[in-house]
């Protein structure tokens, strides 16, 4: 495996042609949204996913607000809302069975559940559809980058040449370990099995094991998931092995160790096995070489963020990729997304480690568990919580200013239209309510929208093309210094 990364090429060899401006390692939600993400600016994009074929599970997976919200500004919502099903949002944190409180500040106030097969695809093809190459079947060995670009080696010998390259390619990440990146934090220590399947006895039964277990451990569940079809996560004690899949009687025989009984499980749809390690790169970008999804950061999947978190790396950074390879982007604008991004992991990581505890059959965190449900009756803190996990919470430290700057702008219904329609093409964009500043010298990368009547505490908001509000005010110089901060010199 070749994991050699110079820092400078050989004065005696002139730098090879591109064959591709990025290179993303691993086709899975994140490197698919990103190619798509990148191809809005017309960067030339090749995705390498080393698996011949998707997994043959249909794992549900649910989308939260930010990303569904995501979604929509990108004009894919209605379509993947085709495949999902809506569940209301509530009983996020450590499974605390509590209700969303009132006028959560989004339009898709909503769970959305999805296979995950059906998402990977729908993200695939929106960036195939876009211009993005994927090649499957085909995995990276080795990196060399130097000033002018990176030189990808793949399994086959092949080598290819790009301005940057993106791992995605997942905990395992092939891309972080070339890198030398560190990716401290906990191993695992526990095995959970998951798993869909049916049952041989009747739910009445089923409902008083869960009634008994459930006061005592809150990591076993057994629900049903529609059509006589049945739920099942079975905490094991200790790792086994990562490389075997799970069978039927692998479950049965871990529910007749908790429960007592094997509910007469059969016909599984899907069977899987995961682990609790919690780890965070150190680094998000080496030069030209960046991390973004589990590549980066990886934990428990209590509270369903991982999916979530990876598809937000992506939509944070591609647009700044792609102003790095178009040649506007100001110096440290790609040196943002880790300082954006990096936060926001290790606070996920934090927020499953105590969802984690609060699941324990210990005493102690067994009592903690308990006030935590009574503080949950606070409208405050059950706000916080959910905010939390579904990253609507978020706000960039973009420096003074009101408490919107750095946030994200919810979908606002105006004169034209919905606010996130307007943002498909991935583009910033000034919402001015005082018909008088102006975006010359940046419309190429900036649209205007002038509506007096827009529903905003604020005289103009500067939305980057990730929705995220970069500026707030009425003055057109200082927006003009702000216009060159996100999106570069004007253009002349």
């Amino acid at each position: 495996m070749n994991s050699r990364i110079s820092g400078t090429p050989s004065p005696d060899s002139p730098a090879a042609p591109l064959d591709f401006d990025v290179i993303i390692a691993g086709c899975g939600p994140t490197g698919a949204l990103l190619a798509a993400e990148l191809r809005l600016h017309d960067v030339r994009v090749l995705v390498l996913e080393k698996e011949t074929e998707p997994v043959s599970f249909a794992r549900i997976v649910g989308l939260h607000i930010r990303s569904i919200e995501l979604m929509a500004m990108r004009g894919l919502l209605e379509r993947i809302l085709e495949h999902g099903r809506r569940r209301p949002a509530g009983a996020y944190f450590a499974a605390i069975d509590k209700p969303a409180p009132e006028g959560l500040d989004s339009a898709h106030a909503y769970l959305l559940g999805i296979p995950q097969p059906v998402i990977v695809d729908l993200l695939e093809q929106h960036a195939i559809g876009r211009g993005a190459q994927v090649r499957h079947g085909t995995a990276v060995t080795g990196l060399e980058q130097d000033d002018d670009g990176v030189t990808v080696e793949l399994a086959g010998g092949q080598r290819l040449r790009a301005s940057h390259l993106v791992g995605c390619d997942g905990g395992r990440s092939t891309v972080r370990k070339l890198l030398g990146v560190g990716f401290p934090g906990e191993p695992s220590r526990n095995d959970t099995l998951m798993g869909e399947m049916e049952v041989g006895v009747p739910p009445e039964q089923i409902a008083a094991k869960m009634t008994e277990i459930g006061r005592t451990d809150r990591r076993f569940d057994f629900r049903p998931f529609g059509q006589g079809v049945y739920r099942v996560v079975i905490p094991v004690a200790g790792v086994g092995d990562r490389a075997r899949q799970p069978t039927i009687e692998d479950f049965r025989q871990q529910l007749r160790a908790v429960a007592g009984t094997d509910f007469g499980v059969h016909s599984p749809r899907w069977l899987s096995r995961f682990g609790d390690a919690t780890r965070l790169a150190e680094r998000y970008r080496v030069g030209r070489v960046l991390l973004a999804g589990d590549a980066a950061h990886i934990h428990p999947p209590i509270g369903g963020q991982g999916l979530n978190l990876g598809l937000q790396d992506a939509f944070n950074l591609g647009w700044k990729l792609a102003a790095q390879v178009r040649g506007w982007a100001p110096e440290p604008l790609l040196d943002t997304y880790q300082a954006e991004r990096h936060p926001v992991a290790e606070d996920v990581l934090d927020n499953t480690r105590a969802q984690l505890e609060l699941l324990s059959a210990e005493p102690g965190p067994r009592a903690v568990r308990r006030l935590l449900t009574e503080l949950m009756e606070f409208d405050e803190v059950n706000r916080r919580l959910i905010e939390k996990i579904t990253a609507i919470g978020i706000r960039y430290d973009f420096g003074p200013g009101p408490d919107l700057l750095g946030r994200r702008l919810r979908d606002l219904d105006l004169k034209q239209g919905r606010l996130y329609d307007l943002l498909h093409h991935g583009r910033g964009l000034l919402l001015d309510r005082t018909e008088r500043l102006t975006v010359d010298g940046w419309s190429d990368r900036v649209d205007l929208l002038a509506d007096p009547t827009a529903p905003l505490d604020a005289p103009c908001v500067l939305l980057r093309p990730d929705g995220h509000v970069a500026w707030i005010g009425d003055d057109q110089h200082d927006l003009n210094h702000h216009l060159a901060r996100w999106f570069g010199h004007p253009t002349t």
